[in-house]
C-alpha cells in the first residue's frame, strides 16, 4: 500500500492544476458598471484602478474611500450615490493586488485570508451576487495566483502597526474610520476611541 502522503499528492496536484488555470468568471452587470466608471493611473509601472466623481454643488469635502480585505473599491458601490449627494468629490482605488488593479507577483500589499460573510454584521450579509462579484475581483488578472504574497499582510500588521497607527494619529485630515462591530480583524476597542 502506498504511503498516505502519496496518495494525498496524487488529489492534490490535478486539483492545484485545475485551479490555477481556471479561466476568470465572467464579470457580472453591475461590476462591469463600476469599471465603466472608473479609469487607471499608473504609479510605478502599475495600472491602479479608481473611481472619482463630482458631486455636491456647494460642498467643499473630499472622501476617499478605502476598501477592506480581501475586496475592492466595489465595497462602496450601494452607498456611492448618497456619498455623491453630501461631498463635493468621492474617490475609492482598488488597492495594488485588488480588484481591476495590477497583481504583480511581489507584493507589499494587504490581504485577510478567512470567512469572508464573518466580517459581515448579521444584517448586511452579501447576496450570492455580491459574493461572486467579490471572488471575479480577486481572480482578475489572475489575483488567485499572487495570493502567497498579499498574504503577508498579517505579518506587515504587526511591523508596520507603529508606522501605521502614527499616521493615523499625526494627520490634520479630518479622518473618519468605518467599521463593523462584529468584523473579527476590526481595530481594538481602544484603537477606535483615539478617533471619536
Amino acid at each position: 500500500m502506498r504511503e498516505w502522503w502519496i496518495q494525498v499528492g496524487l488529489l492534490t496536484v490535478p486539483l492545484i492544476a485545475v485551479y490555477l488555470h481556471i479561466p476568470p468568471p465572467h464579470i457580472s452587470p453591475t461590476l462591469n458598471s463600476w469599471k465603466t466608471a472608473g479609469a487607471f493611473f499608473t504609479f510605478k509601472g502599475n495600472h491602479i484602478f479608481y473611481r472619482d466623481s463630482l458631486g455636491a454643488v456647494g460642498s467643499s469635502d473630499v472622501v476617499i474611500l478605502l476598501h477592506g480585505f480581501p475586496t475592492s473599491s466595489y465595497d462602496w458601490y450601494k452607498i456611492w450615490d448618497r456619498l455623491d449627494q453630501r461631498f463635493s468629490r468621492v474617490i475609492a482605488l482598488d488597492f495594488l493586488g485588488f480588484g481591476f488593479s495590477d497583481k504583480p507577483e511581489k507584493l507589499p500589499v494587504l490581504f485577510l485570508c478567512c470567512r469572508i460573510g464573518a466580517v459581515f454584521g448579521p444584517y448586511t450579509q452579501p447576496t450570492d451576487g455580491e459574493f461572486w462579484d467579490m471572488w471575479t475581483g480577486i481572480r482578475i488578472n489572475d489575483g488567485h495566483l499572487v495570493m502567497d504574497s498579499i498574504l503577508q499582510y498579517i505579518n506587515q500588521r504587526l511591523k508596520h502597526r507603529d508606522r501605521w497607527v502614527g499616521a493615523l494619529t499625526t494627520t490634520t485630515v479630518p479622518l473618519h474610520l468605518i467599521y463593523g462591530p462584529l468584523d473579527p480583524v476590526n481595530p481594538h476597542p481602544q484603537f477606535i476611541t483615539m478617533y471619536q
